[in-house]
């Protein structure tokens, strides 16, 4: 699949699950700031990008956190003062290759924004290519 295809189908997964118009979903477009999702919908987003990009010889299975990542603002080593530790923003960017973290200030309260449509059609284009790989 091409970048502009997986593009064209996250495109749609996010039309229909948070009901946006297609002229608002553009690549830095933030899930939660710029297209209303709240975390009810990101469960519905999972599961709309499993059933989109599966095919009967290659399920695309997404495990509990991987997209995004559950229990990182609980760890003490990780946040401090509303704000990611140097580890802490270690480990995020390491278990979120699929996100672009520059100009981002460790601000706990903006870890939301990181998710864009941008970072959905990344994640979808590292793990289709690992799949086929």
């Amino acid at each position: 699949m091409t970048h502009d295809e997986i593009q064209a189908k996250v495109a749609e997964v996010l039309e229909a699950a948070l009901g946006c118009d297609e002229d608002e979903i553009v690549a830095d477009a933030s899930l939660t700031a710029a297209l209303g999702a709240e975390s009810i919908d990101f469960l519905d987003i999972v599961f709309q990008l499993e059933k989109t990009f599966s095919t009967p010889d290659a399920p695309f299975k997404i495990d509990q956190g991987e997209l995004f990542p559950e229990g990182i603002l609980d760890n003490a080593d990780w946040v401090m003062d509303g704000s990611l530790t140097d580890t802490g923003l270690a480990m995020l960017t390491e278990r979120m290759p699929h996100v672009n973290f520059e100009g981002f200030d460790g601000s706990v309260s903006k870890v939301g924004d990181l998710i864009t449509v941008a970072a959905l059609v990344n994640f979808v284009e590292i793990k289709l290519n690992a799949t086929a790989a």
